[in-house]
């Protein structure tokens, strides 16, 4: 069920809309649109280990792509996410305990249990909870040229590859739920797009935060030393979960938000993808890019550099039990200093 301003959504369409009919309709919204002009304008927030440090430091979890976290206000100052391109942040805020979830969305096919997954980590009973929702991130992931040159239309099937199919996903699932979803904020596709001169399309944000006390949305870049703990490793996990049924529609489970510790559930990688890492860490950087993203000209710089790391530690650790002794998750808890400390 989804509420705007305090209302019942609807798109005055049908009884039954479509996901696509519920997004477009979303993003007409002139609160909606508002807020995501207001978002905008607000400046990059950055994080880096190295800018702080001490008891007195920031406390934050960082997600990955396809991971959720819950976090508690009463643990943890700042949740989120960046590395979006094609990808949607999804923000869920219980108004009541500021309990906060947060998940990297890379699929439609993640959409439903990884939603189910979010809210069952909230104490409260989902159902009789107010929660607010965000949604920031994928962008408009075509260019508005053809290769041949023609100009495509700007219909809901030209705007994205990727990322209006995710959006779509998402809406149509909030929808179709009995909890009561207030939309706060739906900063994508077009509201998320910027061009350059030549009519190529980027997204505004690749990343942001919530400030957890009040649930404010803040535009946020984090350097390699803030993506931690065990970075290598959740990163490889990303690509490996498509190989292994235990993750077969779920989110990848990484922090235990009632005791602020990560506890980075097991996932296998197979021979293939190790006979995988030795092949494509061959590659030119240009020819990675367009074999291993969705969106090879949006990419951050260290994009290839963050694979060949992934690769590199695949050949030296072929088994991933070796990763995971005894199937067993591997945890993190936050020292005297805020730093993650592997247990």
């Amino acid at each position: 069920m989804i509420w705007v301003d305090g209302v019942p959504f609807s798109t005055h369409s049908s009884s039954q809309p479509q996901g696509k009919d519920i997004l477009l309709a979303l993003l007409e919204n002139p609160i909606l649109v508002s807020v995501s002009r207001s978002l905008k304008a607000n400046p990059e927030r950055k994080f880096s280990v190295s800018d702080e440090s001490g008891p007195e430091r920031s406390k934050w979890v960082y997600i990955f792509q396809r991971e959720y976290a819950t976090v508690d206000p009463a643990l943890v100052d700042f949740v989120g996410t960046d590395e979006a391109t094609t990808c949607v942040g999804l923000v869920i805020r219980n108004q009541r305990n500021g309990m906060t979830s947060v998940a990297h969305m890379d699929s439609p096919k993640i959409v439903e249990m990884g939603l189910s997954q979010m809210l069952s980590s909230h104490v409260d009973d989902s159902l009789e909870a107010e929660l607010d929702v965000h949604l920031i991130g994928g962008f408009e992931d075509v260019s508005l040229q053809h290769a041949n040159g023609s100009t495509v239309s700007e219909s809901p099937a030209d705007l994205g590859r990727y990322s209006f199919p995710l959006c779509s996903k998402i809406v149509q699932t909030l929808w179709s739920r009995e909890e009561k979803f207030h939309i706060r904020t739906i900063c994508v596709l077009g509201h998320n797009t910027k061009r350059d001169s030549d009519e190529n399309t980027y997204p505004f944000f690749n990343g942001f935060v919530v400030e957890t006390r009040r649930g404010i949305i803040i535009p946020a870049n984090f350097d390699r030393t803030s993506r931690c703990p065990d970075e290598i490793v959740r990163r490889i996990r990303v690509s490996a979960a498509y190989e292994d049924e235990n993750w077969n529609g779920k989110l990848l489970e990484t922090y235990d938000g009632s005791i602020d510790c990560f506890k980075i559930a097991p996932c296998r990688w197979t021979i293939s993808q190790y006979h995988m890492a030795l092949s494509l860490q061959h590659y030119s950087d240009s020819e990675i890019l367009s074999i291993c993203s969705t969106s090879p000209t949006t990419e951050a710089p260290d994009f290839v550099d963050n694979l060949r790391r992934q690769w590199k530690y695949l050949i030296e650790h072929p088994h991933w039990t070796d990763t995971f002794p005894k199937k067993q998750p591997r945890t993190f808890a936050r020292s005297s200093d805020g730093r993650w400390r592997s247990c």
